[in-house]
């Protein structure tokens, strides 16, 4: 097959294509390129600290909105038609529903939260993962969310107040440097990781020619360090969620088996009825057997941007 070619094609850089050749074989290859250029269809997750999704399905419908539930995520919705922007709304506008990706309303849920928790989401900006959790502990117990960046976190402040979330204490601050705040009884936390972003060229398809092979190997350092953290922050028997929105395995699998050489902790299985498993023996390099257990989503065979999520539980 001419990488030339399908450089010049799809538009990518030519590492990128050498990679995904190695990954995806001749067979799916293409497919996979094609599944990048579709577009993703919108998709809404319902505040149910706000409404019930009955009563916002109703209210969008009467306003000509084409809605049908997205069948691996509660109280969600495909925005298949928009009579105007599903952002300008006055349902938006009062914190009935955020816009979200699909794949990235699936940590949240795994994380299963509850009122009891005490719960860390490392990189929380700009919100939509938090409003979930919150939901999901019913506005109750304690939630820390924790982001780096002042404009993102203005972003987040905004969207809890929209959304009516009060049971966050939002921290502006390197999420890397959780183990200084002392926390005790951390029992779960959240870890949407930093990454290069190659999963979302379906909706940003400049990050063909942005990103280069130095962006992979400076995220995963930097996940190895924040997850690394955030298993030492949590009490014996935690749980924690990691999630990127890249399919390079540098940033997901060489990861997670890091981690499960360096610490006492397991993978747990997910129960998603979504994805492909994790990837075993990517461009030489074998991980552990267990990494069946992640996740992977694919705009080509999931209509999602690309994805990864596990779970991992602490030794007690």
């Amino acid at each position: 097959m001419d990488i030339h070619e399908l450089c010049s094609r799809f538009g990518y850089r030519e590492y990128m294509i050498e990679r995904y050749l190695k990954l995806f074989g001749e067979e799916r290859i293409i497919e996979f390129l094609e599944g990048n250029e579709q577009k993703l269809i919108p998709t809404i997750k319902v505040n149910t600290l706000r409404i019930s999704r009955e009563e916002l399905y109703e209210k969008l419908t009467k306003k000509g909105f084409h809605l049908d539930p997205i069948p691996f995520i509660p109280d969600a919705f495909y925005v298949r038609h928009e009579p105007f922007s599903v952002g300008a709304s006055t349902e938006y506008l009062l914190g009935y529903y955020y816009i979200q990706g699909a794949a990235s309303m699936i940590p949240s849920m795994l994380l299963n939260a509850n009122s009891q928790d005490l719960v860390v989401d490392m990189c929380a900006a700009p919100g939509g993962k938090t409003i979930q959790l919150a939901q999901a502990m019913k506005n109750e117990g304690i939630l820390f969310a924790l982001d780096l960046s002042r404009d993102r976190m203005k972003s987040l402040r905004s969207n809890l107040a929209r959304c009516g979330v009060k049971n966050v204490i939002a921290i502006r601050m390197d999420a890397a440097t959780l183990g200084e705040l002392k926390m005790h009884g951390i029992s779960k936390i959240l870890l949407d990781a930093p990454c290069s972003g190659s999963g979302l060229i379906p909706s940003d398809p400049t990050r063909k020619m942005s990103r280069g092979y130095e962006d992979i190997t400076s995220c995963s350092v930097t996940q190895l360090k924040l997850i690394s953290v955030a298993i030492n922050a949590l009490e014996p028997g935690g749980e924690l969620v990691y999630s990127t929105c890249s399919i390079e395995p540098e940033e997901n699998e060489y990861v997670i088996d890091a981690v499960l050489n360096q610490f006492g902790v397991k993978l747990v299985d997910l129960g998603l009825t979504i994805g492909e498993p994790g990837l075993l023996e990517t461009f030489g390099k074998h991980v552990a057997p267990d990494l069946k257990k992640a996740r992977r989503l694919y705009p080509y065979l999931h209509r999602t941007e690309g994805f990864f999520v596990c779970k991992l539980k602490k030794m007690e």
